[in-house]
């Protein structure tokens, strides 16, 4: 579904991901583990277009993506939800949430979308007329993902969904996702919580200085005396 084939890119000349080559099949859930600076997000930002690769090719549902505005990213079924939310602030939550369905093929059917997104989240129903920036930390993520879940993606990408919540809301966060993979969605994300990531993803990357180190099932890293060692403290 998505495909990465010797991708480079970074900011002002500094080259932060380099060669990288990973796949998302349909219907999986994938996590790219690694420590900070790794090059997890600048890969997520390359993938939606925010960055625009320096090398290699980005291919979405057999469509080369690479070098595509993020508007037309999206409108190809590829939706991010970004680490620290980046809500509108000023806003209603009812507003920030058709935000989301901002993509042509969308908005024909926002009203009934945004009704399966409060079954989804029934707290944002009682929250639609509050400003997005009066909201809690936890309810701020709700929002977030529920954008994303506006835009009727085929694949999602999360970077750090968990950030700075609680466990409860960790926990909550997670179930969520769950939801979103047994509804058909495919997502690929990175993630601070390892463990709960590895347990919940069929495959995962790993990360190092801008290069993938190692790749396996989430099983399989999780057991991997270099991940425990590195990332586990085991």
């Amino acid at each position: 579904m998505l495909k990465l084939q010797g991708v480079s890119a970074g900011y002002g000349g500094t080259e932060i991901i380099r060669n990288l080559t990973m796949e998302v099949n349909r219907g999986e859930v994938v996590t790219i583990v690694g420590a900070n600076g790794a090059g997890k997000t600048t890969t997520l930002r390359t993938i939606c277009g925010i960055v625009q690769p320096t090398a290699g090719r980005i291919e979405f549902e057999g469509q080369v993506i690479s070098g595509l505005r993020s508007d037309q990213i999206v409108n190809a079924g590829l939706t991010m939800v970004p680490e620290g939310r980046q809500l509108f602030p000023f806003i209603t939550v009812y507003d920030n949430l058709l935000m989301g369905a901002f993509k042509p093929g969308a908005r024909s059917v926002a009203d009934q979308r945004l009704e399966e997104v409060l079954e989804i989240f029934p707290r944002l129903r009682e929250r639609l007329t509050q400003l997005g920036g009066s909201l809690s930390g936890g309810e701020q993520q709700m929002v977030a993902i529920a954008r994303g879940l506006m835009s009727n993606p085929a694949m999602m990408m999360f970077d750090e969904p968990s950030l700075g919540l609680s466990p409860l809301l960790v926990s909550q966060v997670f179930d969520v996702i769950d939801q979103i993979v047994s509804m058909g969605t495919t997502v690929l994300i990175v993630e601070q919580n390892i463990v709960h990531t590895l347990k919940i993803a069929h495959r995962g990357y790993v990360l190092e200085n801008g290069e993938i180190t190692l790749t396996g099932t989430g099983a399989e890293l999780l057991d991997n005396p270099h991940v425990k060692k590195a990332y586990l403290g085991i």
